[in-house]
């Protein structure tokens, strides 16, 4: 294919996904939550996304606080902004369909058969960092955060917008912070980096760690992130000793823009140095 037929197609995949999003956040504003609804239409309407907030606030927010609209704005745009995250989130499967397809005839057997690996890993520890941090880090955040409206005689009210982007942010940072083994490992495994540099230099990682966990948990004091640090240190271990079992195993790739020509074995046509089936025929060179 040329490289217009290449941008025609992924124009039209990204317009699969932008009607999706679309679609999806439009849904999320209207759809009800309870079905009466719809046998009654009389009845109050009652939309899932204000279900999905009144959730959050019950299991996250402390008894002691109170939540304010501030402007009469705010919670119109709290509304639209939770149903638009919703749609991200449906969306996110369609997204990762669409550019598996694009990129996929690019790609090596071996390569290939990485991506499901990959993505049940990324997923996984995605999920579970969303999960730690709206079941365990939220709470204690919050409960962190009250001795200082009683320290400076203040009332714990606080703004629904300020609250609920708070919940929201420190989820899916927490989530995208537990998928770093993942990346760790693909890069160790095409050869980008080594276990070495990140063991020799284990204090000043650990260093930069924290100081992005304090970032991830504002206002949340040394607890929250003493909770958030801990799991991350562990996950950088874990990774640590996935990546050295390719390295001992000598499974590491060289990037392609480091790699040699060289030709296959079997069928005779060009490949490139370290890998493992060739493109052209499949059968392993090693």
């Amino acid at each position: 294919m040329s490289f217009w037929d290449h941008t025609e197609e992924l124009v039209r995949r990204l317009k699969v996904v932008l009607y999706t999003l679309v679609v999806s956040t439009v849904l999320m504003m209207v759809l009800p939550a309870n079905t009466s609804f719809i046998k009654n239409p009389l009845e109050f309407y009652d939309p899932l996304v204000a279900v999905v907030l009144r959730k959050i606030k019950e299991q996250v927010l402390p008894p002691e606080f109170r939540l304010i609209g501030l402007e009469i704005g705010t919670p119109i745009e709290l509304y639209v902004v939770t149903s638009f995250l919703m749609g991200l989130a449906i969306t996110a499967p369609v997204f990762a369909y669409e550019v598996f397809k694009f990129i996929d005839p690019a790609l090596y057997p071996d390569e290939r058969r990485m991506i499901y690996p990959f993505l049940a890993s990324f997923l996984s520890l995605f999920i579970s960092g969303c999960l730690f941090a709206y079941e365990l880090l939220m709470p204690v955040l919050m409960r962190a955060m009250l001795p200082f409206f009683v320290a400076v005689g203040a009332e714990p009210i606080i703004s629904i917008m300020d609250f609920y982007s708070l919940v929201l942010v420190t989820t899916i940072l927490t989530g995208a912070m537990f998928t770093f083994p993942v990346f760790f490992v693909l890069l160790v495994k095409y050869g980008i980096i080594g276990t070495q540099m990140l063991t020799k230099n284990r204090k000043y990682l650990y260093v930069g760690l924290f100081i992005i966990t304090a970032l991830v948990t504002p206002d949340g004091g040394p607890l929250a992130d003493i909770i958030l640090f801990i799991p991350m240190v562990l996950l950088v271990e874990v990774g640590i000793f996935f990546a050295r079992r390719y390295e001992k195993k000598g499974e590491i790739r060289n990037p392609r823009w480091f790699s040699e020509e060289v030709k296959c074995k079997f069928c005779g046509k060009t490949i490139l140095t370290g890998t493992t089936f060739c493109p052209h025929c499949g059968k392993a060179q090693n």
